[in-house]
């Protein structure tokens, strides 16, 4: 089976994934979810909650207030505002408008062919960096890094970094595939062969030429439907993840799949669900690729598969 190919036919090439944005009837409920889990308050009004991580993007996930909860849509970053017109007068994006929230910038948006709300911004201002935990050293066998001092960790939280994929089930993956490809210049990194004819899905990444990005930033899975599988945020290393685990744990939330090791992407992952059933991970130690990793095919059973850790039986990862 071939592949799609790796270089993408958009002049615009996005160079990240920037933030998800939800609905939900009870902002308390989600604040208070989303600081367990490793986030922190950026703002919020009577209408609208945004929360970061450690890094100095204004914010990483949005909640509006309405009467019932759904995902509303994910939004990438641009290089710059030329980006965004390009976007609007070639690829039928709004036209450019000020980004609400904190840092600014600007934004542009369109709905993909399942429903969905893409944004795609430029120009937003850093807000500055938050304390996170420096990784351990550690004592792998026979090659010791850490002597003379033992490992003490407190309490709490895990320590979220940045929003690092959005996984969304589509109608028809090569529509779907197609779109975001011709729109924002992702390329694949693997794709899910169901046997030699047919593909279900598709890992694909931003397009940075030689610089080193994420495994996937998107994920498509044709499922025959629309819908939010998950989002995907770092968290600062192994420790961290775990620490998140216990104190989610503790709190009563509820823990979806985890933890384990992916084989695609080879992420160490945790997933957890919002207070609304809203599906969220914690990942750390995933794999970079750059324009010299080529396309590659990939197995159902790899998808769902773990190299260490729980296998899935439900949907992608």
């Amino acid at each position: 089976m071939t592949t799609s190919p790796l270089q993408p036919t958009s002049p615009v090439r996005v160079r990240d994934v920037a933030f998800v944005r939800f609905q939900a009837p009870d902002l308390d409920a989600m604040e208070q979810f989303l600081l367990a889990f490793g986030m922190q308050r950026a703002a919020r009004d009577e209408h609208t909650l945004y929360m970061r991580g450690t890094d100095d993007e204004g914010f990483v996930h949005v909640t509006h207030l309405g009467d019932t909860a759904r995902f509303i849509g994910v939004a990438f970053e641009a290089d710059s505002l030329a980006d965004l017109h390009t976007l609007t007068e070639h690829h039928g994006f709004t036209p450019v408008a000020e980004l609400a929230g904190p840092g600014g910038g600007s934004v542009v948006h369109a709905t993909d062919p399942n429903g969905h709300r893409v944004e795609v911004v430029a120009g937003r201002d850093s807000v500055g960096r938050l304390p996170s935990p420096a990784p351990a050293p550690r004592n792998a066998a026979g090659a010791p890094t850490r002597v003379g001092a033992p490992v003490r960790l407190d309490a709490g939280t895990s320590h979220v970094k940045r929003l690092g994929h959005c996984v969304l089930e589509v109608i028809d993956f090569r529509a779907s595939e197609a779109w975001y490809k011709e729109r924002l210049g992702l390329v694949t990194s693997d794709e899910i062969a169901l046997d030699e004819h047919t593909s279900i899905g598709a890992f694909l990444r931003c397009d940075q030429g030689d610089r080193f990005v994420d495994h996937h930033t998107l994920f498509l899975i044709g499922a025959g439907r629309a819908g939010f599988n998950h989002a995907a945020f770092e968290v600062a290393d192994f420790d961290d993840l775990m620490r998140g685990n216990t104190h989610l744990t503790n709190a009563g939330y509820t823990h979806q799949w985890g933890i384990g090791r992916h084989i695609l992407g080879s992420q160490i992952y945790d997933y957890w669900l919002d207070p609304w059933g809203h599906m969220v991970e914690h990942w750390t130690d995933g794999d970079l690729f750059n324009d010299q990793t080529p396309p590659h095919t990939a197995s159902l059973g790899e998808l769902l598969g773990s190299q260490w850790g729980p296998i899935h039986g439900g949907p992608p990862a």
